[in-house]
């Protein structure tokens, strides 16, 4: 990575996957630590923070996508935008991960570089009696065949949440004095309003990186 890259105070993560998988739910989740249970057809919707980190002020963007592929043109421009990739299946839905397979594809193509930082989350883990994705076989493909990263949540119980915007964040190549400050989701994140919280893991909820 270049000098300028790992120096830039701004970084845009953008949300892409079939509709109904809960990519609109796990960025609610994260913003405002809330869950709506209802599907909400989404056709493009970008969310900006601003955070003052040591003096430093870093842009977060995160850019949540319509699940329709009948906006060929603005995904396209969605990806040739944005820094990071979290590409959402739900794992009752085998036909939501060959769509992972195919945006992949469609951002390697666009984006020129096969080092492109993209994570695949499994979504709907609480949904388990239902699931239908083996979590093994995804693991292989995405690690071993992609060489990306690969976790999977439930924004409906606030699993991995926060880690899917960490290892984000982390291949995104922010600056290198970000680092401490991610380590307490607490100090690093402000509150968006008086009586925001930060959502916290909770398998992991005080360590960050």
């Amino acid at each position: 990575m270049s000098l300028e890259v790992k120096e830039k105070t701004q970084v845009r993560l953008v949300f892409l996957g079939a509709a109904g998988v809960g990519k609109t739910a796990l960025i609610q989740r994260f913003l405002q630590d809330t869950f709506e249970p209802k599907h909400r057809r989404t056709v493009e919707e970008l969310h900006s923070r601003e955070y003052d980190i040591s003096g430093v002020k870093i842009t977060l963007q995160i850019l949540d996508t319509s699940g329709s592929y009948s906006f060929p043109a603005m995904r396209k421009l969605s990806i040739q935008n944005s820094d990071a990739f979290a590409l959402v299946y739900a794992v009752d839905e085998p036909d939501s991960l060959e769509a992972v397979k195919s945006l992949r594809d469609e951002i390697l193509e666009i984006k020129e570089d096969k080092y492109t930082p993209i994570v695949v989350v499994g979504n709907k883990v609480d949904r388990e009696e239902d699931r239908q994705v083996s979590n093994k076989d995804v693991l292989s493909t995405v690690e071993l065949d992609w060489n990306n990263s690969y976790l999977e949540a439930s924004a409906k119980e606030n699993i991995n949440v926060v880690e899917i915007f960490k290892e984000l964040l982390q291949q995104a190549n922010l600056p290198s004095r970000l680092s401490p400050a991610l380590r307490r989701r607490r100090e690093t994140f402000p509150k968006e309003d008086g009586t925001f919280r930060p959502p916290m893991n909770k398998t992991n909820s005080c360590i960050l990186s």
